[in-house]
C-alpha cells in the first residue's frame, strides 16, 4: 500500500551535499507513512553509486540528463503520485519530527494546497534564511519578501511568528510541502522560469484556483542557501528581475498588469542606478537584460487571469521598498 508522503531531494552532481544531508534526511523522513527520493538530474558524478551504497533505503528517480528544478520536480512528482509531497532543497538538514506537523495539518485541512514549516539559517541557526523564513507575501508592488526577512534584512526567530498557522502568499520552496494533486492540477512548476520564483508563481496559481497556501511555525529545517547561485551572483539578479516580472504578468488580469509593470519599470531603473553608483556594473547589465528577456517571453503567456487575487493577499498593502530604503525598516 502506497504511503502517504513522498519528500523529493532533486540533485545534480551534487554528491557532497547528498553525504552532509541524506543522512539526517533518511533517519528522519522514512518510515510507515513517508519515503525518502532523488530524483537525479542526469548527473555525471558518483552521487548515484555513492546513495545507492550508504543508503539503500532511499528510492532513487533517475532521469537521463539535467531538466532543471521546475521540470525535474514536474517529471517526479508525475512519476510518484504520492498524496502528499514536500520539495527538499538537497541544502536542507532536516530535524526529527520536521515533517508530521505540516502532513497533519493538510489532512485536517482540505481548502489548504501548499505549506512549510520555519527555513532558518543551517550557518546560523538562530536566525531565519532568506529564501522564505516563515512565510512569503507580495507587496503592492510585486516585490515578495517574508515574515523574518525585509530585502537583505533577516532578522532573529525570537518566536515572534509563532502561533497558529498563517495565511501567505507563497510558501518557499526550500521545504514545500503540495497536496499532489493541487500541484499537478495547476500545472506545476514553470519550466521557463529555470529558478528563483518558481514556487511563488506556482503559489500565486493555487491562489487563483480558491485554494489557500500557509506557513507553520510548529516546524522548523535549516537551510544554507545559495547552493546553486551565491547572492552576489549576476545570474541570481537576472533571474530575480526577470521572473519577478514575468510572474506578475501571468498571474494578473491585463489592465492591472500593464499598470503595475508600469511602476515596476521605473522601481526597477533606479535598482539599475544603484548598482551603478555603486559600481556593480554586471548587476546592472543583468537588470537590462532582465527586462529584455521578459518582453520577449511575457508574449508566451496570453491566457491571462480575468480576477485580481494578488491585490488581496495578506501583505499586499505594503510597499518594501519605502519600507527599506526610505524608512530604514528591517523587520
Amino acid at each position: 500500500m502506497k504511503k502517504k508522503l513522498a519528500v523529493i531531494i532533486l540533485n545534480w552532481n551534487g554528491r557532497k551535499l547528498l553525504e552532509r544531508f541524506i543522512p539526517d534526511a533518511a533517519a528522519n523522513t522514512i518510515g510507515e507513512e513517508a519515503d525518502l527520493f532523488v530524483a537525479d538530474n542526469g548527473s555525471t558524478d558518483d552521487s548515484l553509486e555513492w546513495l545507492r551504497a550508504n543508503h539503500p533505503g532511499v528510492k532513487v528517480i533517475p532521469f537521463p540528463e539535467n531538466y532543471g528544478f521546475a521540470e525535474g520536480y514536474n517529471r517526479a512528482l508525475e512519476a510518484t503520485r504520492y498524496p502528499y509531497t514536500v520539495l527538499l532543497n538537497s541544502d536542507v538538514r532536516v530535524p526529527a519530527g520536521w515533517w508530521q506537523p505540516l502532513l497533519h495539518f493538510m489532512e485536517e485541512n482540505p481548502d489548504v494546497a501548499a505549506c512549510q514549516p520555519k527555513i532558518r539559517s543551517e550557518r546560523q541557526p538562530e536566525m531565519f534564511e532568506y529564501a522564505g523564513a516563515a512565510g512569503g507575501y507580495l507587496d503592492r508592488f510585486g516585490y515578495p519578501y517574508c515574515r523574518g526577512r525585509l530585502f537583505d534584512r533577516v532578522e532573529r526567530d525570537e518566536g515572534q511568528y509563532d502561533g497558529p498557522p498563517a495565511d501567505v502568499a507563497w510558501a518557499s520552496g526550500a521545504a514545500l510541502m503540495v497536496r499532489t494533486q493541487d500541484y499537478l492540477d495547476a500545472g506545476g512548476l514553470d519550466a521557463d522560469f529555470f529558478a528563483h520564483m518558481e514556487e511563488i508563481d506556482l503559489c500565486c496559481r493555487l491562489l487563483a484556483r480558491g485554494r489557500r497556501v500557509c506557513a507553520l511555525t510548529d516546524s522548523a529545517v535549516y537551510h544554507v542557501g545559495g547552493a546553486s547561485l551565491d547572492q552576489s551572483s549576476p545570474q541570481k539578479t537576472y533571474l530575480n528581475f526577470r521572473n519577478n516580472l514575468l510572474l506578475l504578468h501571468k498571474n494578473l488580469p491585463r489592465r492591472r498588469g500593464r499598470s503595475l509593470l508600469f511602476k515596476r519599470r521605473l522601481l526597477d531603473t533606479l535598482a539599475f542606478g544603484m548598482f551603478l553608483l555603486k559600481g556593480n556594473f554586471s548587476h546592472a547589465r543583468a537588470v537590462l537584460k532582465a527586462h529584455g528577456d521578459f518582453r520577449r517571453m511575457r508574449r508566451k503567456y496570453t491566457d491571462l487571469p480575468e480576477r485580481d487575487v494578488l491585490s488581496t493577499l495578506p501583505g499586499a498593502g505594503r510597499c518594501i521598498v519605502l519600507d527599506r530604503y526610505l524608512f530604514n525598516k528591517s523587520k
